[in-house]
């Protein structure tokens, strides 16, 4: 869509929709993809499995946060926080276990 010389683009409500749902498919494609990393490193017995799960656990949390903040009901935000600590507890066990195992070729 092309503009006039000199006129600014106005953001209007359709515009930010489209903003809100790209940055929705590219969460959806980031989640598939450190899904398949999570297999891919159990399979070949990598400890980077644990980081990747925690991605996976911390990413859903965040999705519930905003729906509990555009919905307001108590679910969203009990469940996110539920996640988020399991995300939270598997960075901290792969932070402590996973480099370690990494370094030492384990």
């Amino acid at each position: 869509m092309k503009q006039p010389p000199g006129q600014r683009p106005i953001r209007d409500e359709r515009d930010k929709q489209i903003d809100t749902h790209s940055k929705s498919e590219a969460l959806d494609f980031m989640i598939a993809a450190t899904q398949v990393l999570t297999i891919m490193c159990l399979w070949k017995g990598n400890p980077a499995w644990k980081g990747s799960l925690a991605l996976l656990f911390i990413g859903g949390a965040a999705r519930l946060f905003y729906k509990y903040d555009k919905y307001e009901e108590k679910p969203y935000i009990q469940v996110g926080i539920v996640l988020g600590l399991i995300g939270v507890a598997l960075f901290i066990w792969f932070g402590i276990t996973g480099w370690r195992g990494a370094q030492y070729g384990k």
